[in-house]
């Protein structure tokens, strides 16, 4: 069983140990994730991870439910909306991005329902507050993957660093974290350049990045288009570094 599949049961399971089981004869839990779009390489992964999940724990049935967002914030507020009213979910999953998550906020703390989502922002969870209260999530966040970069970067000579991320809450938190630790390991940051998930070309960011001549670039991205950003930097002199 794989670390992600492990890790959903596991979830699932307790949902059902914290007095789910006694009251239903079913469990039913949404899904929506970035199965098309820019975010798909996400997407269509932990769609296929759900497809192995079991369908039944502790003798309770276990229907699951999933949408495609599409890798857009409407669409996942839209699909939470409809998981929620008409599928009566139990628990949701998703999405698979910090923007996305963030833009669910609002619907699932006004529907009272449990989120697991697969984005990695600390901002999903803190400060807990009345919408965050109904947020969980699996991965690391991006404040422990900053200060890993920095501590390695730093024991291996790099002294300048430059970022290349989103514009959006992905890129502009984990900027903030890179920034931070990049400070606390003495390593200077010499550019910062950003783009839309959705844009088909950031050389021009690319590129003025590579002019400010840093030791290497840390990629606050995620998906496809920060791949392909990590393929560019790879493909000359200056390391590409893609945490997220």
């Amino acid at each position: 069983m794989t670390p992600r599949r492990t890790l959903m049961t596991a979830a699932l399971a307790a949902l059902l140990a914290a007095g789910a089981a006694p009251a239903l004869a079913q469990v039913k839990i949404g899904a929506t994730l970035s199965t098309t779009g820019p975010q798909a390489s996400l997407g269509i992964p932990e769609r296929n991870t759900i497809s192995l999940l079991p369908t039944e724990i502790g003798g309770v049935k276990v229907e699951y439910v999933v949408l495609d967002d599409a890798s857009d914030t409407t669409r996942a507020v839209s699909n939470s909306h409809k998981l929620i009213s008409e599928n009566k979910v139990d628990l949701i999953v998703g999405s698979s991005t910090t923007p996305n998550t963030m833009s669910m906020l609002d619907t699932v703390a006004s529907g009272a329902t449990p989120v697991i989502t697969l984005a990695s922002s600390a901002r999903l969870i803190e400060p807990v507050d009345d919408k965050r209260r109904w947020v969980f999530k699996t991965p690391h966040s991006d404040s422990l993957m900053a200060e890993g970069i920095a501590r390695h970067a730093a024991a291996n000579g790099v002294k300048k660093l430059a970022f290349i991320g989103f514009n959006n809450a992905l890129g502009e938190t984990f900027w903030v974290e890179i920034e931070k630790a990049a400070k606390k390991h003495g390593i200077e940051v010499v550019g910062k350049e950003s783009f839309a998930p959705t844009d088909t070309s950031a050389v021009a960011q690319t590129l003025k990045v590579i002019g400010a001549a840093p030791d290497a670039v840390v990629v606050g991205a995620s998906g496809t288009p920060a791949a392909m950003r990590g393929s560019i930097l790879n493909s000359g002199t200056t390391p590409g570094v893609t945490p997220v």
